[in-house]
């Protein structure tokens, strides 16, 4: 029997919401950043106000993202500890729907739209952790199969490809609307789209493995249940402790390195130019291309070589790669600053060293989250990775804030900005390298009774 014909029959419901769900996303964020700087900060298009606007769009932008990603420790307590995943998916769902109502709505009104962003934050946040543990939840009972966790392994990198597959498609179309459209429609469509996921969601409702609710009574076995529960996901947090790093540096790609790309010469080829935004398009098509390359021939090739990739040692390559794309988007913002239009190829290649790192520590680390997790936590433990990308937005965005007002980073403009993440993000890949050899020895030690 095929992989396909194993898979269980909610996985497909979920990874068509996905889809959806993260055209809606993306769309939106696609142009956010862009926005935010010609209709707020700088409408008037003041070149001596420029710099001051981009750093405040800039700003909002990662507080937002830092919000989205909070928002699923809220999402996981309510899954775990009261409602269970469907429920809490479902009705946040709505509120998701209702802030793309919001951005279409008040695409002239800062507060509004900023209310819009709020509730985009709480929807698409809170259901995070949980439409990604729900994917492993459907394995339950079926984990102790012959195959079945390479399958739920296999089931992550299609949840994963469902992810960018949306990404491709609304990055590719919202920014044309936008330009052709108006912001009604550019920030309306990716509402449709959201409304659409939570009907396909709402569809495959009996097709769902559904977790037993939980229960409030907290017994004293329980509680010691929980304290053992906590021990063991201690291991699990100490390595999400190195990721907020690479969060701070991929997010730019869609906020700092779309402003870049403003700059740059978008001709593709005689005839066929890009426009700023959609720049950014090439990093889904890429994972669309590396999820299965890396799967079913990098990763196996590895291993007939004798070099078991990991998900430590994948999770450390991929931080070391991410800082490599920043080191070539550095050099490209020190020819913007000499006065050159570099060509975008040069941008595009530093998506391409991007989207490796991304693959190696992105895909990794979900399936980590929930593999390590204890079976209590998982949820909780999914949220706290998606929770490094909260810590690492909101570190850019207070970055950018002191930009803003003048502060201690107001020195570091320009190309200069760009080096002190290659530096940031080369510290954190020493310190984890040196984190994880000192958990492989205390588990050697430990597997040795010494």
């Amino acid at each position: 029997m095929s992989d396909s014909l194993r898979y269980p029959k909610g996985i497909a419901y979920i990874i068509a919401t996905e889809a959806a769900e993260r055209f809606s996303y993306y769309g939106m964020r696609s142009i956010l950043t862009l926005y935010l700087v010609a209709q707020f900060f700088n409408p008037g298009h003041d070149p001596a106000l420029q710099a001051a606007a981009e750093a405040a769009a800039n700003e909002k932008t990662h507080l937002f993202v830092s919000l989205a990603y909070f928002m699923p420790v809220i999402g996981a307590v309510l899954a775990d500890a009261l409602f269970g995943r469907y429920r809490v998916i479902l009705v946040l769902s709505l509120v998701y729907c209702l802030g793309h109502l919001c951005l279409a709505v008040f695409d002239d009104h800062l507060d509004g739209f900023s209310f819009g962003l709020l509730l985009l934050a709480m929807g698409a946040g809170g259901i995070k952790a949980n439409v990604s543990a729900f994917v492993g939840s459907q394995f339950e009972g079926r984990l102790e199969q012959p195959g079945q966790p390479d399958l739920m392994a296999k089931a992550y990198g299609w949840f994963y490809f469902s992810i960018n597959i949306g990404a491709v498609v609304s990055m590719a179309s919202v920014p044309w609307l936008l330009e052709h459209m108006g912001p009604r429609v550019a920030f309306g469509v990716p509402g449709l789209f959201m409304l659409l996921a939570t009907f396909v969601f709402w569809r495959g409702r009996r097709h769902y493995r559904h977790e037993p609710l939980p229960t409030l009574r907290f017994t004293r076995q329980r509680w010691q249940q929980l304290r053992s529960d906590l021990r063991a996901a201690a291991r699990v947090l100490l390595v999400f402790a190195f990721i907020p790093a690479f969060w701070a540096l991929w997010d730019q790609s869609q906020s700092e390195w779309v402003l870049q790309a403003g700059k740059l010469d978008l001709e593709l080829l005689p005839g066929l130019s890009l426009l700023p935004a959609q720049v950014q398009l090439s990093n889904p098509l890429l994972v669309l291309l590396l999820i299965p390359l890396f799967t079913y021939r990098v990763y196996p090739f590895m291993r007939s070589l004798g070099l078991e990739p990991t998900p430590l040692r994948r999770i450390g390559t991929g931080l070391l790669v991410t800082a490599l794309s920043f080191v070539v988007i550095a050099w490209i913002q020190g020819l913007v600053d000499a006065g050159h239009r570099p060509s975008v190829w040069w941008q595009l290649l530093a998506y391409a060293i991007l989207t490796v790192g991304e693959v190696m520590v992105y895909i990794t680390g979900l399936e980590y989250a929930y593999t390590q997790a204890p079976a209590r936590l998982k949820s909780l433990l999914t949220a706290a990775w998606l929770l490094t990308v909260s810590i690492g937005n909101l570190a850019v965005s207070l970055i950018n804030g002191s930009i803003v007002d003048g502060g201690f980073f107001a020195q570091f403009s320009g190309a200069a900005y760009y080096w002190l993440f290659v530096k940031i993000m080369l510290a954190v890949t020493l310190g984890f390298a040196v984190t994880t050899a000192w958990l492989a020895r205390r588990d050697a030690r430990r597997d040795s009774g010494t």
